[in-house]
């Protein structure tokens, strides 16, 4: 008989209800984001991929049916992120003939991502870390993301654009985002 914690949330024993991603994990489960690596596991600190991010950020948006042909040399309709890979395509949050589904997922990637399938909302301002230059292809996201308190970089001034996300983050990120 295995024994789950009372702490861990939705029978994950990698996530308990202390953790900073605890309720973000609920509310993906329940909203049906994404699920566990495993019946028991969530894997939270696992590195989130592109064809991971993308495939939650479109069950976020209702994973809506795509209408065009994949662009994409490197998707088979056979892969879990095909829809939402043409779905990213149509929104313009990807571009190119090549997706790189297990290409690792950056902050700045993902902020930028969210923020193009919000439709690019003009920030009040700009995002003031040291290591978001003004004119980066991802500086009006970053600012949008932390106008919206999904996140208020990594600490000292900083962003991190190019630290890699966990599956932890990346639910946090888009829970803070639609699911408040």
């Amino acid at each position: 008989m295995t024994f789950i914690s009372r702490s861990a949330v939705n029978g994950f024993t990698d996530v308990k209800s202390t953790d900073y991603f605890s309720d973000a994990v609920q509310w993906a489960v329940e909203k049906n984001i994404t699920s566990g690596t495993s019946k028991t596991t969530f894997s939270p600190n696992a590195t989130c991929s592109k064809a991971q991010i993308l495939t939650f950020l479109w069950h976020a948006n209702g994973s809506p049916e795509p209408t065009a042909a994949t662009p994409f040399t490197d998707v088979k309709t056979a892969d879990y992120f095909y829809k939402a890979a043409l779905w990213a395509a149509e929104k313009g949050l990807v571009s190119g003939s090549t997706f790189g589904a297990n290409t690792d997922c950056t902050r700045a990637m993902t902020v930028e991502y969210m923020w193009k399938a919000a439709g690019s909302p003009a920030p009040a301002g700009k995002a003031d870390f040291d290591d978001v230059p003004a004119n980066a292809d991802y500086a009006q996201a970053v600012a949008w993301a932390v106008e919206k308190n999904i996140t208020s970089g990594t600490g000292d001034g900083t962003f991190s654009p190019a630290a890699t996300c966990t599956r932890g983050q990346i639910v946090t990120f888009l829970y803070r985002a639609m699911g408040k």
